[in-house]
């Protein structure tokens, strides 16, 4: 069946080409402008936080009586991968993590699964339980994070205008939620002190009643007249904390005004349970996060409006700080990559001028806007966004998208030399070259199939790579067959002798060609040799890529650190506090530091796609140090490491750069899993004590191994029974003094404040009077504690982590500066083998941190290979019809690896997951070169030529086009091999494809010459 000439058609009607190229260069230019712009690519985090809550219960109490049921009832959760759990007094948290596998559109589904799962056994749960909470929302970006800071107002009246402030940010377009950080819950506190009670013989049961009876809303009745109805009101409700302090407290025959016997005051949650601060201050702060498919750069400039006018408005004492600036972060990144991808751009055009000559390297270099337009304007259409990915993907096809239009207007030009026509040329060079070139154009789109079927997170996260790459590939095909001869018959002169008879000049039988035909006779006649030689340097390559530094993702070359500080369970906010003022102080006036934001009792809020985020803990703060950039990050970073070691002996803590790809946490990562807490704690300790042995491991530690302080109330219960004292009336005692009781609501405006009873600050903090404690009696008497109770100290788990309805103990560590996760990691896992192999029945060592990210993230990678395979061996079948020939051609493959890993062991680069992308469609960029050629072989044949001269005089023939294709795809990367993240694969493609390139010229005739037999000439 004949196809159609494009080419032909092309130059046929030339009008509407015009037309065509015009349009869609200015359709591409408007579609830039128009594509939305982000950080990172879009991709779900698919985990789902549930919380509940019991008063009062120890952490093996949640652990069994919440905990364990939950977890139980959630492995019926569709597409589950594994729970992860604590328990800890009073609270239990689920994370409930699905495989990389899920389809993102399933993820909502299988969140209201687990709500209703959860739902069914609520009932199951003890009585007093609070919740379960669910939060589906964990993956939610904050990329813009204000700060507000005071001198003079007081939280309540800051978070009034915070409040309005919240409300104008609502309104922008493009802002999906805004969330409020750090503001305090304002309280009522009614302090009582009990001996103050039991000298007066006022029972505190008479205050909290008489304050519920007094505040509640009850209806009065209505009277209905003839012509109205009137609804009649009782006064009495408080109104103000005065009212409060008036009330009459009736005891004993006598009234008393409770502001008389109790310190009655207006406050906050004390001890709070988070807070921000913002260099040092007290803050708080609004966190915006954009709406799904919005412009994080429109964003920025909308919120920068917003904030100038409230900026204005504010009153005097009332700071307004930028702590995250996303919107000024992306809009940097993409002016860094556009400055990238033009200097890609102004590197494929001097190959093309220098090798090509001024007029044929002219139409390539129109060939370029004319394809980054299309692929702009198909980008658009499938709401492709411009991100790190996508823009890195674009540089990436740039060194590719010129080799269809090389290689055509190089035909072209060459038989224009030869004395053909313009046109003839131009149809020609489609008739002899487009379905090699569509070959090996699908061949190469076909190598980055694993990007896009791979099911993963950091599949997900890579794909668009996959979508720029193939949508660029395609369109350079199509403009080199319909644009390109159109150009190149407008620009290229025709080469006539004096009578304008056609002739034929043999361009290869001079030059540079006279010494490479006889470098490829050569490598043909001593095929042998050549196929040995190539062998032995393949094999070696393979031993020496176990040099090679492994990776998962590289660390981010954004500006901030984080500082994570954990106490010992157990520790009190104050504690926490204490020890981040320590920190703030020490990190004042560093002139590296542009500026800190502190989170005391929490993490960070999620301002960045790949954070490792933290949940709330009293005994765990984390700060945001903003620095200068370059050089000045790496030195606030030793600066801090230093302070760590040396002024921090009470805590555990942690500086570290910003994370690339899915969030890993720390980098290596051992979870010892089994029933028996203390055996896994010996069995924890050693494998932290072998880990500590390597020289590349720093901060080893367990995740949680400390036990809480408690003191335990042994109850006289015979004694407590005459008393009329039970163990429930004196838990509420001992909480309502301690702890304190809701008494009532405080109702102002549109708040609910919390009327709070508790003890007088000097008779709740200290522990070595509690059992002079006064417990009131039902007939108005009061005993000590000391007289039903004995106090005996103790210790109880802190806390306790499970995976998978088992306990687990993380052992994880940091590694040294230059030193990758995965390398250490394999070096420790023969270590561990003896531990491993003595372990009870029902315990067991799992791998997890980067080395178990990378695993699961190359797992998906290669089950799609077998279809990168066959649809590869297809495509060379549908152009070769040869199964021997294909196989030729697949053999070359594999030769990327022989530069790949010179390149990589010679400038010291790690091979991560990105690395391996460019690994695979490295591939697909040999086979696209080796296909065309072996084609060429074959049509000399065809045409008569004996087929030692064919294959000599093909290679001859197609020396300059992979040559100049190749150097294009690998002087396009020049640019890209500086960067953190795409350095990797910038220099695995070029040292592959330079390497491989060389291979396909010399070793791949002598492989088809020794494959077939040919006869030595």
């Amino acid at each position: 069946m004949a196809f159609p000439n494009i080419s032909e058609w092309s130059l046929q009607h030339q009008a509407l080409v015009r037309y065509f190229l015009v349009a869609l260069l200015v359709a591409g230019i408007l579609a830039y402008n128009q594509l939305g712009q982000m950080e990172d690519p879009e991709f779900t985090i698919k985990t789902m936080v549930v919380r509940v809550f019991w008063s009062g219960a120890s952490a093996e109490e949640v652990e069994q009586q919440l905990t364990d049921k939950i977890e139980k009832k959630l492995e019926e959760t569709p597409y589950l991968d594994f729970l992860r759990s604590y328990s800890k007094a009073g609270e239990s948290t689920l994370f409930i993590n699905l495989l990389d596998s899920t389809p993102a559109k399933a993820v909502p589904d299988v969140w209201y699964q687990v709500r209703k799962k959860v739902g069914d056994i609520k009932n199951t749960l003890p009585s007093g339980v609070t919740g379960p909470f669910f939060n589906d929302e964990f993956g939610d970006t904050f990329g813009s994070i204000f700060a507000f800071t005071t001198d003079g107002f007081n939280y309540a009246e800051l978070k009034e205008y915070i409040d309005d402030i919240r409300q104008e940010l609502l309104r922008i377009d493009d802002v999906s939620k805004v969330d409020i950080i750090g503001a305090q819950e304002e309280k009522i506190y009614v302090e009582l002190s009990h001996s103050k009670l039991a000298a007066l013989k006022i029972d505190p049961n008479l205050i909290i009643s008489t304050l519920q009876a007094q505040n509640v809303v009850t209806p009065a009745g209505t009277i209905n007249t003839e012509s109205d109805a009137v609804h009649l009101r009782v006064s009495g409700v408080f109104d103000s904390v005065e009212s409060i302090r008036s009330l009459g407290i009736s005891a004993n025959g006598h009234v008393f005004r409770l502001g008389d016997i109790a310190t009655v005051y207006r406050g906050y949650l004390d001890p709070p349970t988070t807070k921000m601060r913002f260099e040092g201050k007290e803050a708080i702060g609004l966190a915006v996060s954009m709406r799904k498919g919005g412009d994080v750069i429109l964003l920025g400039k909308a919120l920068q409006e917003t904030m100038t006018r409230v900026k204005q408005n504010l009153p005097i004492g009332i700071e307004l700080h930028q702590v995250s600036n996303q919107p000024a972060v992306v809009e940097q990144s993409i002016f860094e990559f556009v400055k990238v991808l033009a200097e890609a751009v102004i590197i494929v055009l001097i190959v093309s001028f220098l090798s090509l000559g001024f007029r044929t390297g002219l139409v390539v270099a129109l060939s370029i806007p004319l394809v980054l337009a299309t692929v702009f304007l198909v980008m658009k259409f499938f709401g492709i966004d411009l991100q790190r990915i996508s823009l890195g993907a674009l540089i990436i096809a740039l060194g590719l998208l010129v080799d269809d239009a090389m290689i055509a207007v190089e035909m072209m030009a060459l038989k224009l030399e030869q004395g053909w026509g313009r046109v003839r040329a131009a149809t020609f060079a489609y008739s002899s070259t487009a379905f090699p070139m569509l070959t090996g154009t699908l061949i190469t789109a076909a190598a980055f199939l694993p990007v896009g079927m791979a099911k993963s997170a950091a599949g997900e996260y890579t794909f668009s790579m996959f979508q720029v790459v193939i949508i660029a590939l395609l369109i350079s095909w199509v403009v080199a067959v319909l644009f390109i001869p159109y150009l190149g018959y407008i620009l290229l002169p025709e080469h006539k002798t004096p009578n304008h008879e056609e002739h034929h000049i043999d361009v290869y039988a001079k030059g540079f060609y006279v010494p490479f035909r006889k470098m490829v006779e050569f490598c043909v006649y001593y095929r042998k040799s050549i196929i040995l030689l190539t062998f032995i340097i393949f094999a070696t390559a393979i031993y020496g890529f176990r040099f090679v530094e492994q990776q998962f993702f590289p660390s981010s070359n954004r500006p901030e650190l984080l500082i994570d500080l954990w106490l010992p369970q157990g520790s009190s906010y104050q504690a926490t506090e204490k020890a981040v003022v320590a920190m703030e102080t020490l990190l004042r006036n560093d002139p590296h530091i542009e500026n800190f934001v502190s989170y005391v009792g929490s993490g960070s809020p999620r301002f960045y796609l790949a954070m490792d985020l933290q949940l709330e803990n009293i005994n765990f703060a984390q700060i945001v140090v903003m620095t200068k950039g370059g050089e000045g990050r790496e030195i606030v970073l030793q600066k801090i490491r230093g302070l760590l070691d040396n002024n921090f002996p009470e805590l555990r803590g942690r500086v570290t750069r910003l994370e690339n790809g899915p969030p890993v946490g720390y980098p290596v990562q051992f979870r010892v899993l089994g029933k028996d807490l203390e055996k896994l704690r010996v069995i924890a300790q050693e494998v932290a004590e072998l880990m500590r042995q390597n020289p590349y491991t720093r901060n080893v530690h367990l995740d949680w191994n400390e036990k809480a302080k408690t003191v335990k109330l042994d109850i006289d219960q015979d004694k407590a029974r005459q008393l009329g004292i039970s163990s429930e009336t004196l838990s509420n005692t001992l909480n309502t003094f301690l702890t304190g009781l809701n008494i009532t609501e405080y109702r102002e405006k549109d708040k609910l404040i919390q009327i709070v009873g508790r003890a007088i600050p000097s008779e709740r903090s200290l522990l070595g009077n509690l059992d002079e404690l006064n417990i009131p009696l039902a007939n108005g008497a009061t005993v000590p504690l000391s007289q039903i109770a004995r106090l005996v100290d103790g210790f109880e788990e802190g806390v306790i982590w499970r995976r998978d309805r088992l306990p687990v103990i993380s052992v994880r560590a940091d590694i040294v500066d230059g030193i990758q996760a995965p390398d250490v990691t394999n070096q420790l896992l023969p270590v561990l083998n003896a531990v491993k192999a003595k372990l009870p029945l029902g315990y067991e060592i799992q791998t997890g941190g980067a080395f178990e990210s990378s695993a699961k993230s190359q797992k998906p990678i290669a089950t799609v290979l077998p279809i990168m395979f066959i649809t590869i061996l297809t495509l060379l079948m549908l152009q070769l019809q040869s199964m021997q020939r294909a196989i030729l051609v697949l053999l070359t493959a594999p030769l990327g690896i022989i530069g790949m890993t010179i390149f990589l062991l010679l400038l010291q680069r790690p091979f991560g997951f990105v690395a391996m992308l460019g690994a695979i469609s490295l591939a697909g960029m040999i086979m696209r070169n080796s296909v065309i050629l072996v084609d060429q072989i074959e049509q000399d044949r065809e045409s008569g030529i004996p087929a030692f001269e064919a294959i000599v005089g093909s290679t001859v023939r197609r020396f300059r086009p992979i040559m100049l294709t190749a150097a294009a795809a690998i002087l396009a990367m020049i640019p890209l091999s500086e960067s953190v993240f795409w350095g990797p694969l910038a220099v695995t493609i070029m040292g592959g494809l330079l390497v491989a390139t060389v291979f396909t010229l010399f070793f791949l005739p002598a492989l088809y010459a020794a494959w077939f037999r040919v006869k030595r000439e």
